[in-house]
């Protein structure tokens, strides 16, 4: 046993409207209270005062916070402000931000710790693209890895920073990693967070897989070596086809 606790979180992506709040509502009764996992969802920004009260069970997250305290950045939203919106926790770096957003690990990194300071949890992604796969493993392994490390903000901890490890050529492509594929790339992960952190903090950080996780593959993916909960996307959007992936975990 090694005493990381699972966590299953939804991102929402640009989906959700306040009519989709019942199935908030229909998660929150599903996932729990449970002992043993933690169920958390990502979710627009517009959504995150309306569903904080409506889902005591689950931790209502937000899908990016920007790096800044404040100022003259529009459209973007602080931390500060999600927290009081409601938000428990963001993730930063997902793979749709860096390719779209054009964000550099500095600011993934900068965005975490900004998170941390105003008491939100941080899941940060990082994962390689299909042309890296297709070099090999040792070099993905590796790429992952340096991104890994390039994005850890100051004073990481395991109490507050969750990574999620997603193959981008698996997001939405109904593509998944093999078990085998997922453990070699967890277990790299894991040794670059002992490297990095130490042998406590680096061996007690959750790492999630996130790639195209569904009912039926969750199982499997889940009770894979060092994989400590999923990262899931369009599966997450009702509680029917979220449900078998809880009850996996």
């Amino acid at each position: 046993m090694t005493g990381r606790r699972k966590l299953i979180a939804g991102n929402w992506k640009m989906n959700g409207l306040k009519g989709q709040l019942g199935e908030v509502s229909a998660i929150a009764a599903l996932a729990g209270p449970r002992s043993e996992i933690d169920v958390a969802l990502f979710l627009p920004a517009t959504l995150i005062a309306a569903a904080a009260p409506l889902a005591s069970t689950v931790l209502i997250g937000a899908q990016d916070c920007h790096q800044a305290e404040a100022g003259a950045f529009t459209g973007n939203l602080s931390a500060a402000m999600l927290a009081e919106a409601g938000a428990g926790c963001t993730l930063v770096g997902h793979s749709e931000r860096r390719q779209y957003q054009h964000e550099s690990n500095a600011d993934v990194a900068a965005k975490a710790a900004q998170a941390h300071k105003h008491g939100l949890s941080v899941v940060l992604c990082v994962g390689e693209t299909l042309d890296t796969r297709e070099q090999g493993d040792e070099i993905a392994h590796g790429f992952v890895s340096d991104q890994l490390v390039a994005s850890l903000p100051e004073g990481a901890d395991a109490g507050w920073l969750t990574i999620a490890y997603e193959p981008v050529w698996a997001i939405g492509t109904g593509k998944v990693a093999s078990p085998a594929q997922v453990a070699a790339m967890h277990a790299a992960l894991r040794a670059t967070l002992v490297k990095a952190l130490g042998a406590a903090t680096g061996n007690a950080m959750r790492i999630l897989y996130g790639g195209s996780v569904s009912g039926d593959n969750a199982a499997d993916l889940l009770h894979t070596d060092n994989v400590d909960g999923a990262l899931v996307g369009g599966a997450s959007l009702t509680a029917e086809k979220f449900a078998p992936i809880i009850a996996a975990a």
